[in-house]
């Protein structure tokens, strides 16, 4: 390495109070990253210590219903369903009286007829509905979200449906939709007046009765119909992904790493797990409770305070869990260089939009930052992020110097604004990411990196030639309500493209792996996070989020791999099931699974599509 970067990274280990008063803070005596961490060696590691007596389970094949293909589109009008008593249903008597009068042998018509009753007396009607399905439509729905409209559907076979709900509504308004007494998903209406179709793809129905029912939350609504149709565009997920790196230098463990994922997407889902500190007591805990260790031990980095004293720590705990056999993944919880170090927006007075420049910096000295900073060519608040980001790759190239290759994920969940580098908008988020990248493949020559886009939005999304997986953070509003995701999976590959691997970075509860391949949507690894996620106040395990059968389930799956069998593989070994099969081996059963869905927008037709995936309560704690 160039002496003048091996120079930038001891430089740069002392985060500097952001706030520098003037340039004569550059002698100021700073903490250096030693020479000795940097060019450290790999050495042995000791396996993982196995406690005396742990559980162990079968191998639970892939199962799920047989799935049958049938078209279908049927209509079931919303004054037909099961209303809550205060709901009234608004229709034209004269368009009624003139339908059933119609003589032998007439073809009766649809009749285009204007509502003829006010809705509410307390809420002004929509100005502009010009037509409704049926005999009416129906209104009345409290904002306190006590009524109800609950449609019996009865499905023809058993298969992924399309739910698409005719509403008007004068104002945005939440609606919570269940199937069969689980939530299935949320959705807000447009605010225009006009019947719109809002549709939530991919829902998956067993022959015969269920019941779906919606429940407008915070305002009134015109409820015209519920249409169920045949999906067809979860066939649209392909497991198709590029092995190639983005960075044409990457090293050799990294494109191992990386051919193993492309080569078994679609096959398996790895398990991974955060763990909140060196010791791995989540990780433990994960193989008291299943039997099992997860492939991938997830850890975030940190460069301020107390929490930067324990990286250090971290990183050797990183490089035991690889030399064991495993994965690390890295996220970078980026406390803002400022007075208030915070990665949240409302808890920092930084804004990334101060520190934006035209100056190209990725290949620039720290001397020579220095020197911009100055003469007043860039501002404190870049001069801060420059020395932050050059700590922080000097801790990566710690691990690059002892083989380790890191799925990194740094400015994770941009869509939002509550963490500092998504509250200046999209382009400044753009800007901080490509400097990064080029900084770290070009400059530190970090190869042993897999970049994780994690910016959740189309409009976030970056350059693809800086990026090799695209990934979502998803934290359900219910606990225990697992499913696959796969609408934000089906999303999230409309918008990054059928080459990138698709990852759920951060979950509250794991997924339903037999729901993953049934509604094909297996994600590349997931990873779930810590605290009250996985243990409760005593360190034991909690099924507040994730139940005992649930976990225990996954990670001995055929579908998903744990430590053990991710070993296996990268030996060539074949993995084979308790039963005899060469996993994964797919099971018919009788059971269902229902799943969340992701936001949707309206499209130029009217009718909502999932466009974006900017997904609701994904913050971490």
């Amino acid at each position: 390495m160039d002496i003048r970067k091996l120079i930038a990274l001891a430089s740069a280990a002392a985060l500097a109070v952001p706030c520098m008063a003037s340039c004569k803070k550059k002698d100021t005596k700073t903490e250096e990253v030693t020479i000795e961490e940097i060019e450290e060696t790999s050495g042995e590691s000791e396996e993982t210590t196995e406690p005396a007596t742990v559980e162990t389970y079968p191998d639970y094949p892939i199962s799920y219903p047989e799935i049958e293909k049938k078209d279908t589109g049927d209509i079931y009008e919303a004054e037909d369903a099961k209303l809550s008593k205060d709901l009234k249903i608004i229709s034209n008597p004269k368009a009624e009286e003139k339908d059933e009068n119609a003589g032998d042998g007439e073809e009766k018509k649809e009749e285009e007829v204007q509502p003829t009753t006010k809705l509410d007396p307390t809420v002004k009607p929509p100005t502009m509905i010009e037509k409704y399905s049926g005999k009416g439509y129906v209104t009345g729905f409290r904002s306190d979200g006590s009524t109800t409209a609950t449609f019996t559907v009865n499905a023809p076979s058993t298969q992924h449906y399309d739910l698409s709900f005719s509403i008007a509504a004068e104002r945005f308004v939440n609606c919570r939709i269940t199937l069969n007494g689980t939530e299935i998903s949320r959705f807000k209406t447009m605010d225009d007046g006009e019947f719109t179709l809002i549709t939530l793809y991919g829902v998956f129905l067993v022959k015969g009765k269920s019941e779906i029912e919606i429940r407008p939350e915070n305002g009134d609504i015109c409820l015209d119909y519920l249409k169920v149709s045949n999906n067809t565009s979860l066939s649209d997920i392909k497991y198709d992904a590029e092995d190639d790196l983005t960075n044409k230098e990457a090293g050799k463990n990294a494109k191992e790493l990386m051919t193993f994922l492309t080569d078994n997407y679609g096959k398996y889902t790895l398990t991974g797990q955060y763990a909140s500190s060196p010791e791995n007591e989540e990780l433990e805990l994960i193989y008291r409770t299943t039997g099992k260790y997860p492939v991938i031990r997830f850890s975030a980095m940190h460069t301020t305070g107390n929490s930067f004293d324990s990286t250090f720590k971290d990183l050797d705990a990183c490089a035991d869990w690889y030399r064991n056999g495993g994965v690390v993944g890295l996220m970078w919880y980026w406390e803002a260089p400022s007075k208030k170090p915070s990665v949240y927006s409302k808890e920092t007075d930084f804004k990334l939009s101060d520190a934006m420049t035209d100056i190209d910096l990725s290949k620039l000295s720290q001397e020579e930052i220095r020197g911009l900073y100055c003469e007043g060519k860039i501002s404190e608040q870049c001069y801060g992020l420059m020395l932050d980001i050059d700590n922080m790759a000097g801790q990566l190239t710690s691990l690059k110097n002892k083989g380790v290759p890191v799925l990194w994920r740094p400015l994770h969940e941009a869509s939002g604004d509550w963490f500092w580098w998504g509250a200046s908008g999209a382009d400044a988020y753009k800007w901080l990411w490509e400097l990064m990248y080029k900084r770290y493949t070009n400059y530190f020559e970090l190869d042993n990196l897999i970049w994780i886009w994690n910016g959740q939005s189309e409009s976030t999304l970056v350059n693809k030639n800086t990026f090799d997986i695209a990934s979502l953070d998803i934290y359900l509003d219910s606990k225990k309500d697992y499913g696959s995701r796969y609408e934000q999976f089906l999303a999230l590959q409309k918008i990054v493209g059928k080459e990138k691997l698709i990852a759920l970075s951060e979950c509250s509860s794991v997924p339903d792996i037999d729901a993953s391949f049934r509604d094909n949507a297996v994600w590349s690894f997931f990873g779930q996070w810590y605290g009250k996620y996985i243990s409760d106040d005593k360190g034991e395990y909690s099924e507040e989020y994730t139940s005992k059968d649930a976990i225990v389930r996954v990670y001995n799956s055929d579908g998903a791999l744990s430590l053990d069998e991710y070993k296996k593989l990268r030996k060539g070994e074949k993995l084979v099931s308790d039963y005899g099969d060469e996993v994964p081996a797919t099971t018919t059963t009788t059971t269902t699974t229902t799943s969340t869905t992701v936001p949707t927008e309206t499209s130029a037709e009217g009718e909502t599509t999932p466009a974006d995936t900017t997904v609701t309560a994904v913050t971490s704690e």
